[in-house]
C-alpha cells in the first residue's frame, strides 16, 4: 500500500480502538468506592472494643463492617457492625453482582460456587441495613459477607430476626452486631472451592444506653423453622464455647464478664 495512504488507515484504526476501549477491557467493579466521606463514616461511629478476636488472624476492616476471614472455610468467621438508627434509611437500589473481596489477599469465595447448590448466598451484614448509600448498600455483596444459608432459614426466622434486629436499632439508636455461621463440626461444602455449609448461625446484638450494657444472642439451626427466634435464645459464653471465639477481648473484664454469661430477654422487650 503506498505509504500516504498507511497513515491515515493507522490512525482511523487507533482512533476507533479508544472508543471501543470500554468494550474491549471491561471495568473492574470489583472495588468499592473508597470515598473519604465512607472512610470519615466508619472511623467516627464504629468503637473497636466491640470487635471480636479472631481464630484466624485475618482481620479485614471495610468502610461499612469488619470481618474476620477463614480461608479454609471460604467465607468470615464473624462480620461485626454498628447499626444506627440514621442507617435504616428508604432509599432503594439496584442490586448490584456479587464480586469477590479483594482485600482478603487468599481471595474470598467466587459467587459461582452457590450456583445450583441449593443454599442461597445468604448475608451476613444485611443489604438492608445498609441503605444509607449506595456505597454502603454495594459493600455487602462482597463475598466475604455471604455465607451458605437454607432459603427457607434465610427468609424466614433469620429474616424476622434481622428485622428485629432494625427494630432494636431504632429503638436504642443504634446497636452493635456480631453474626456468623457456626464453623466447627461436620459440615457439607459446596462449589469447586468447598465452602463450608454451617449447621448453625449465631447472632450478637449489644445495646449501650448511659454506660450500661446488655446483649441479647442466638444460634439458630441453619434449617427452615416456624419457631420464635426468642426460642434460640442463649448466652454469649455458649455462643463461645461453640465456635472457639473470644467476642468482646476489648470490654473491661467486669463488663465483657457479666455482659457474656446471662441473656435478659425482658431487657429486650420480651414478655
Amino acid at each position: 500500500m503506498n505509504r500516504k495512504y498507511i497513515y491515515p488507515v493507522v490512525i482511523i484504526i487507533v482512533t476507533v480502538v479508544l472508543y471501543y476501549a470500554d468494550d474491549l477491557f471491561p471495568k473492574d467493579t470489583s472495588s468499592v468506592e473508597n470515598s473519604s466521606e465512607t472512610v470519615r463514616r466508619n472511623s467516627v461511629e464504629f468503637n473497636d472494643s466491640f470487635l471480636p478476636a479472631s481464630t484466624t488472624g485475618v482481620i479485614v476492616k471495610h468502610n461499612f463492617f469488619t470481618l474476620s476471614y477463614s480461608e479454609k472455610d471460604e467465607q468470615a468467621e464473624w462480620v461485626a457492625y454498628e447499626l444506627k438508627r440514621k442507617d435504616l434509611s428508604k432509599n432503594e437500589y439496584k442490586r448490584p453482582y456479587f464480586i469477590e473481596d479483594k482485600s482478603v489477599k487468599t481471595q474470598s469465595a467466587d459467587w459461582r460456587n452457590y450456583k445450583n447448590s441449593g443454599y442461597d448466598r445468604g448475608h451476613l451484614c444485611p443489604a438492608g441495613d445498609r441503605t444509607i448509600t449506595f456505597e454502603a448498600y454495594n459493600e455487602t455483596f462482597l463475598t466475604s459477607n455471604i455465607s451458605p444459608q437454607d432459603r427457607g432459614f434465610n427468609s424466614g426466622i433469620w429474616n424476622r430476626l434481622e428485622q428485629k434486629v432494625r427494630f432494636w436499632a431504632e429503638k436504642y439508636d443504634g446497636v452493635y452486631v456480631v453474626t456468623g455461621g457456626v464453623l466447627k463440626g461436620n459440615m457439607k461444602t459446596i462449589g469447586e472451592e468447598n465452602v463450608s455449609v454451617p449447621n448453625e448461625f449465631y447472632k450478637i446484638v449489644v445495646d449501650v444506653t448511659d454506660g450500661n450494657y446488655k446483649a441479647i444472642t442466638f444460634i439458630i439451626p441453619n434449617k427452615p423453622s416456624s419457631e420464635s427466634f426468642y426460642e434460640y435464645a442463649v448466652s454469649i459464653d455458649e455462643i463461645e464455647a461453640k465456635t472457639g471465639i473470644d467476642f468482646f477481648p476489648n470490654l473491661p473484664d467486669s463488663i465483657e464478664n457479666e455482659m457474656e454469661k446471662k441473656n435478659d430477654l425482658k431487657a429486650w422487650g420480651k414478655k
